[in-house]
């Protein structure tokens, strides 16, 4: 009786995503954004098995460089140093947080951690890909690991500000700025290294993905890896393209135009080319892209808004895949679809890695559930640290997808209150 009454309070204080059946703690981070005027929420789960935590490092250099978060504060970064044969390794974290798309939601978002490193936590916790455990994350665990915190609200790519309204849109310069401080703390000398993001630095890790190879000789083994950062430009249930209309904002406001690659810029529009299905094709770089075919980030927010479903038609779908009806799966099965047709020209280099999973998730490499543990989800009975880490070293060719929902039983689907 007292562990149902802890659950209950717990509910009401913290709230609760329903993990396949499992109430599971966690912190909820709130994003607004003028796209269809109503809140984004990308929650985290909490790890309370004695997870590491690791100090907040604010960047000194970064204010001589203009490379500041939204409200003029000095960007950070979360630094747990490598040892024995991982000592001269480096993995970088890129974290995500959404986008401001308006001058009203970046002034918004300054007042958070995600605009603002005087909100930022002192202290975080490190799991998944970035645990310090060998039973946890096999192939990672001793190298140097740091987690980059997001401040700009443009996946580190705007370079322009807003004076009247106080607002700096410098992650470009925040991603250099970080780069030059660690490659100062030993990162130069790194015999390998991996540029990882998740959700908004998913999108970041491919859209920097070759710069971050080129600060280092070529006999450094460097890739890269995407989670949850495939977002389609795809058209929502009222027809419109919410998330296109978004990213539009974010590209317009920011200064992204410049920082883009080139190679996409010459032929497409800069919104465009913030959609990385048109940048991966070109990235040199080997890249891994690790996403749910049904990503709950975009189901919420892109795929079937509030603001595209008026009615609340689909309130309880987006909510719940297992509230769906026979139409709203066959649509979210042509999500899917649209999602293997944008990355087949990328999975016919054999220096990339996939997986696509057939789950309702959003960030699976930085929760330590569906990184690695004893039932976590897999493809060809192999969970996603093994997959990556064979891709990574060349152990094996990583290119799995999975058969279309609901055929996975290994899913950590993701239910929302």
């Amino acid at each position: 009786m007292k562990f149902f009454i802890f659950w209950a309070v717990a509910v009401c204080l913290f709230g609760v995503w329903v993990v396949d059946g499992f109430l599971e703690m966690n912190e909820e981070e709130i994003f607004y954004t003028e796209a269809n005027a109503s809140y984004y929420i990308e929650s985290k789960a909490y790890n309370p098995n004695n997870a590491l935590l690791v100090g907040l490092t604010l960047i000194k250099s970064a204010a001589a460089k203009g490379a500041v978060c939204l409200d003029g504060t000095l960007p950070g970064y979360h630094w747990h140093r490598g040892y024995g044969s991982g000592a001269n390794s480096w993995l970088i974290q890129l974290e995500g947080g959404g986008w401001c798309n308006s001058v009203r939601a970046c002034v918004y978002r300054k007042t958070t951690r995600r605009g603002s490193s005087n909100y930022m936590e002192k202290q975080l916790a490190f799991t998944g890909i970035l645990s310090n455990k060998a039973v946890e994350n096999p192939d990672f665990f001793n190298w140097n690991r740091v987690k980059l915190r997001y401040c700009d609200g443009a996946s580190f790519t705007g370079d322009s500000e807003h004076k009247a309204a106080k607002l700096q849109f410098r992650g470009q310069r925040i991603w250099s700025a970080a780069m030059e401080d660690l490659m100062s703390k030993g990162m130069r000398y790194a015999n390998q290294a991996l540029l990882s993001g998740c959700s908004a630095g998913g999108l970041a890790s491919i859209l920097h993905c070759d710069e971050f190879r080129n600060f280092f000789p070529r006999k450094t083994r460097v890739k890269c890896l995407s989670d949850a950062g495939l977002f389609l430009d795809a058209v929502d249930v009222s027809g419109r393209r919410t998330l296109r209309n978004l990213y539009g904002g974010v590209v317009g406001l920011q200064g992204v135009q410049n920082n883009l690659p080139r190679i996409c810029i010459n032929h497409l529009d800069p919104t465009s080319c913030f959609f990385p299905q048109n940048v991966i094709g070109n990235v040199k770089t080997p890249l891994f892209i690790l996403n749910a075919a049904y990503d709950s980030w975009q189901i919420q927010s892109s795929l079937a808004p509030p603001s595209a479903d008026p009615a609340g038609y689909w309130s309880n779908c987006r909510k719940d895949h297992s509230k769906c009806s026979a139409s709203q799966i066959q649509f979210l099965q042509g999500f899917r679809n649209q999602m293997l047709n944008a990355i087949k020209g990328f999975s016919r280099s054999r220096q990339n890695g996939l997986f696509i999973n057939s789950c309702f998730a959003h960030c699976q490499s930085e929760r330590q559930d569906t990184w690695f543990a004893d039932n976590s989800p897999v493809l060809g009975n192999k969970p996603i640290a093994l997959a990556v880490g064979d891709w990574y070293f060349d152990r094996s060719g990583e290119k799995a997808i999975d058969c279309p929902y609901p055929c996975d039983s290994s899913c950590h689907n993701l239910v929302f209150r």
